[in-house]
């Protein structure tokens, strides 16, 4: 049988797929003393790459990670761990609740998030200050992709679903795959998809080979 072609729509490439970049990574370097909190809070691997404008203060922190990929990469470059939740946002709310409010995070953070997590714990007590350190825009990449019929595609966060919709149509023959359900809920009500097992990946593309 033959195997159909799949497609990762994401900021990073996967051996075995064809890799689609559906998004554009703009940078900020505001000031931050990393001196005044406890903790990091980091949801990205963008962090990391904006993180490299700064000094290695950072890595004296100890840092809560959104996932198991999310906290191999921070101790890759040289920064600790504190905890790392199962690839939700909404699931760090349990993690910081479970430390003292005396405590300051810092939410390194993207301008637009799916997840409401922080804003929850601050309405709840915890001192969490937040600092947007990048932004994404649809890639213009996007524009020159054909995507055949029988292809399988992955996303990997809502942002890359909606860039894709801006140049493109789901037909009935595709197979969709999303990393969780913050991204499935940006998948037209139509349109039948799969969720990867953990929200990973390599989840992913093992969902999109079955």
């Amino acid at each position: 049988m033959k195997q159909r072609p799949i497609y990762l729509f994401s900021l990073t490439a996967h051996d075995g797929v064809t890799h689609i970049n559906s998004l554009h990574v703009s940078y900020f370097t505001p000031e931050i003393d990393f001196k005044k909190v406890d903790y990091l809070i980091i949801t990205s691997k963008q962090i990391l790459e904006a993180l490299k404008s700064y000094n290695d203060e950072w890595k004296k922190l100890p840092v809560l990670a959104v996932s198991t990929p999310t906290a191999k990469a921070v101790k890759e470059v040289g920064g600790k761990i504190l905890e790392y939740g199962s690839g939700y946002g909404d699931d760090l709310t349990q993690i910081i609740s479970s430390y003292p409010k005396e405590k300051r995070w810092l939410y390194l953070r993207a301008k637009e998030v799916a997840s409401d997590f922080s804003l929850t714990c601050k309405q709840n007590g915890y001192k969490i200050e937040e600092v947007v350190l990048y932004e994404t825009s649809c890639s213009h990449d996007l524009l020159h992709v054909k995507v055949e019929d029988d292809a399988t595609l992955i996303f990997t966060s809502p942002s890359s679903v909606n860039c894709f919709l801006k140049h493109h149509t789901f037909v009935n023959t595709h197979k969709i795959v999303v990393i969780g359900k913050t991204t499935a809920k940006a998948i037209p009500l139509h349109v039948s998809y799969k969720i990867a097992d953990v929200p990973t990946m390599q989840s992913c593309i093992e969902k999109a080979k079955e």
